[in-house]
């Protein structure tokens, strides 16, 4: 999906799906940052949410994959994009703000998120402020199926998913995505499966985490899940 298949990723997931959440992240920053400007995106896959923060902010992004970020520079041209794991990525420099959005759910055991959490911490200048945004938490997580998919403007390309979400083990710290993806070019069909590992903590293990990182930690529920770490100016 991250490789092979990263060219259809605006079929699976269209940038226009992600304006509001990009809306809430930059609205989140200019609560708690004076005058950001600058923000590093890490695990940015498709560049779906930088793609509506680019008009606002001094945008790098970060992604394991090449191919993804490849398909990321086709909705955030102008912007920087550099290949890097979150666990260890050091770019030498600090941000005004620091997002680390669906990319932490593969993050799947503590020492893990601990090193994405502290790449946080190493890019995020004083005064400023990181973004952490688990898609579940123990205390959220629900088995689920769902499904959607979309075609290209010129109808030569289509993709259609079927995503179905299970906790074989309760007493790990992972549950299991099963892909069924769809992927028609003319009137060619193909039909891939993927399993993707996915982390799964309890919200009070990601805010421990953050504060020993050395953030000071908000988790309120109107920030809508995401958990905010400041760096104080010292």
């Amino acid at each position: 999906m991250y490789d092979d298949l990263a060219s259809w990723w605006h079929l699976l997931t269209p940038p226009a799906d992600h304006e509001w959440e990009a809306a809430h992240y930059a609205a989140l920053w200019r609560a708690h940052v004076a005058g950001p400007r600058t923000v590093l995106d890490l695990g940015a896959g498709g560049g779906c949410v930088a793609s509506h923060l680019r008009p606002d902010f001094a945008l790098t992004l970060v992604d394991r994959s090449a191919a993804m970020l490849a398909t990321a520079a086709t909705v955030t041209p102008g912007c920087e994009h550099v290949v890097g794991d979150v666990c260890d990525v050091r770019l030498g420099r600090t941000f005004d703000g620091v997002l680390l959005g669906d990319a932490i759910m593969y993050l799947t055991d503590e020492a893990a998120l601990a090193a994405a959490i502290a790449t946080a911490f190493v890019h995020t200048r004083p005064g400023g402020c990181a973004l952490f945004v688990p898609d579940k938490t123990r205390e959220t997580f629900r088995p689920s199926e769902s499904y959607g998919g979309s075609d290209t403007a010129d109808g030569a390309r289509g993709l259609r998913w079927l995503q179905w979400v299970r906790d074989p083990d309760p007493d790990d710290t992972t549950f299991t995505l099963d892909w069924a993806l769809m992927l028609r070019d003319g009137d060619r069909v193909e039909v891939v499966h993927e399993r993707h590992l996915h982390g799964l903590f309890p919200r009070a293990t990601f805010g421990r985490l953050i504060t020993a990182a050395g953030f000071r930690l908000i988790d309120e529920p109107a920030h809508a899940g995401v958990l905010i770490g400041l760096r104080d100016e010292r």
